[in-house]
């Protein structure tokens, strides 16, 4: 071979084991075990589209720690099999078996994992495993969801939020029904509870004080009203029933043990921090724990509660103390325990996924956990958003599995005889609501009208094809409450969940020994009702500022007030025996 023919044979080589290296670099890694890309898609967090459109004040620092939550879709043939599962008081509830099919599998969990974990994120998924908690630094969720997070100015509020869309994998966003912490545009929380500013006054009193104030309501005035008493004299008194109170404010030990002296008091108080514990005590907590306790002595009350000033989504924490509560009872579905929720927004202060992984929760605490989700309706009468003439409804009272209470003026005899009961209202300053407008109640913004809202008065003029609430009421004007060593004449529909949670308990009580089973859900007050209207006192007076007191339900008082030992009869009645 001629040395030119050498050379161009070298060269030839050359080229084509230059080509050759080109495919093996650009073919072979599909064929060699390595993963396909990852594919991406843009998350709708359902922030408003002006308040992203508002003014940028600035980036969020990058430090700022962020707790995200992934609400994972849930089929509802599952949720559906769980809800008529069979009660079986005084038996385990194996839910986290299956939790493997309402949840998600191991495998998609896995990949999380491997898309999270490396970027120094921690991961934690619920015992239902419908709920992933992701804690990490806003840089960090910045990179991993390429985006950045900034600051807006928006109607006198500042909020963050990510500047663009975060993106997440395919695979993970066709998993998500909401995710939640990556702002804060909603509004945080309100009580439902209105408390003279004089009982905010620092004060102290060293000595036992079980003289409550004159004209105020006390335990047995209430349990006199509604019939609680005569569930006592059956030997109803909350034994081995738990109520969970969901609070976001802290209460003063003294102020409780007092309380529970003056009524000897021989049940349980745990306390459990949830994202740690509230830097406050305003009133909340010491309200709802003293109702529960005087109406139900021997009662087991869990209390959650979380600190309600966080400077992030405070709605997250708010849930994390639900699927705490959902955690802590995945064995214990044949309780017959229930759920006292007092706070609340007005729905169009909402972003949609703060919505949905609330709405989630409260789903998975009646339908699969068997519990009944008591929710004050709210202290601005027919408006929410405390604009005086704004038709609306306070979340999540508004929510279709939960019972929304409202609230009324009682009056009794000195026998504790119910005497008189009107809408809970006060019109004198429409200027400002303060709590103090009354009873919440209207149609829904978020939620159709469930079917089985269904009972004499509940289709009228002012229906709308919506959730209506609230379901019930109870007292929620001068009831007796000592707080900050003082004892004060304190309302709102704070006071009427924790009310019907004790006697649900109650109720609950009696039927696990005489039926061995329980009722639970919203849908069973209207049954109730349709099967013995007295079952509830009718409020037929009065107002919520807008929408008027009627015979049978209405927009201010629900189905009415209760009727205990009826309503225990009548459910008793209905349910059949285990």
């Amino acid at each position: 071979m001629s040395l030119y023919s050498k050379i161009r044979c070298s060269m030839i080589n050359r080229v084509l084991a230059c080509m050759l290296g080109s495919l093996l670099v650009l073919v072979p890694l599909a064929s060699c075990g390595a993963p396909a890309p990852l594919q991406f898609t843009s998350l709708d967090l359902g922030i408003p589209g002006q308040a992203l459109n508002s003014p940028v004040t600035g980036p969020l620092p990058d430090n700022t720690v962020l707790h995200v939550r992934v609400t994972f879709k849930i089929d509802p043939n599952l949720l559906k099999q769980a809800q008529q599962q069979k009660v079986q008081p005084g038996q385990h509830s194996d839910l986290q078996g299956f939790a493997n099919k309402l949840g998600i599998d191991d495998a998609t969990y896995q990949k999380i994992k491997d898309f999270f974990s490396p970027q120094g994120i921690a991961l934690n998924l619920s015992k239902l495993r419908t709920h992933l908690a992701i804690d990490g630094k806003a840089s960090t969720f910045a990179k991993v969801l390429q985006t950045k997070f900034v600051q807006h100015n928006y109607n006198g509020r500042t909020f963050f939020a990510p500047a663009t869309p975060p993106k997440v994998p395919t695979f993970l966003a066709n998993s998500i029904d909401a995710i939640n912490g990556l702002d804060n545009y909603s509004a945080p929380p309100v009580h439902a509870l209105a408390l003279p500013a004089s009982m905010l006054a620092a004060n102290s009193h060293p000595v036992q004080d079980c003289s409550p104030i004159d004209q105020t309501l006390l335990p047995r005035d209430v349990a006199g009203a509604y019939g609680y008493d005569q569930l006592w004299n059956r030997g109803l008194n909350g034994e081995n029933m738990t109520v969970n109170l969901v609070e976001i404010d802290g209460s003063y030990k003294s102020d409780i043990q007092n309380y529970f002296d003056c009524i000897n008091f021989k049940g349980k108080l745990s306390v459990v921090n949830v994202d740690g514990s509230p830097r406050q005590a305003l009133g909340e907590s010491t309200l709802d724990i003293q109702m529960v306790a005087g109406l139900a002595r021997s009662v087991n009350i869990m209390l959650y509660q979380t600190d309600g000033n966080a400077n992030d989504d405070p709605w997250t924490h708010v849930n994390d103390m639900l699927q705490r509560i959902l955690d802590d009872n995945v064995n214990n579905a044949n309780a017959g325990s229930v759920v006292s929720i007092s706070l609340g927004a007005a729905e169009g202060d909402m972003t949609t996924d703060d919505v949905r992984a609330i709405d989630s929760s409260i789903q998975q605490l009646t339908r699969v956990e068997h519990m009944t989700v008591f929710i004050a309706s709210g202290d601005c009468g027919a408006f929410a958003s405390s604009s005086f003439g704004d038709l609306s409804v306070s979340f999540p009272a508004s929510d279709p599995w939960a019972v929304s209470v409202g609230g009324t003026m009682m009056s009794v005899d000195g026998n504790h005889a119910r005497v008189n009961e009107v809408v809970w209202a006060d019109g004198s300053n429409r200027f400002s609501c303060k709590n103090r407008w009354g009873s919440g109640g209207g149609n829904s913004a978020m939620f159709q009208h469930p079917n089985w809202q269904a009972a004499p008065g509940v289709s009228n003029q002012f229906s709308r094809g919506a959730r209506q609430v609230p379901d019930v009421a109870a007292a929620a004007f001068a009831l007796a409450v000592f707080f900050n060593g003082q004892w004060g004449s304190v309302g709102g529909t704070s006071a009427a969940a924790p009310i019907w949670a004790a006697g649900m308990a109650l109720v609950n009580e009696g039927l696990i020994k005489q039926k061995h089973s329980f009722g639970f859900s919203p849908q069973i007050f209207y049954t109730v009702d349709n099967q013995n209207g007295g079952s509830y006192y009718d409020v037929t007076r009065g107002n919520n500022l807008y929408y008027p007191a009627t015979p049978g339900w209405d927009f201010s008082t629900g189905l009415g007030t209760p009727n205990l030992p009826m309503f225990y009869q009548t459910l008793a009645n209905t349910l059949p025996n285990s």
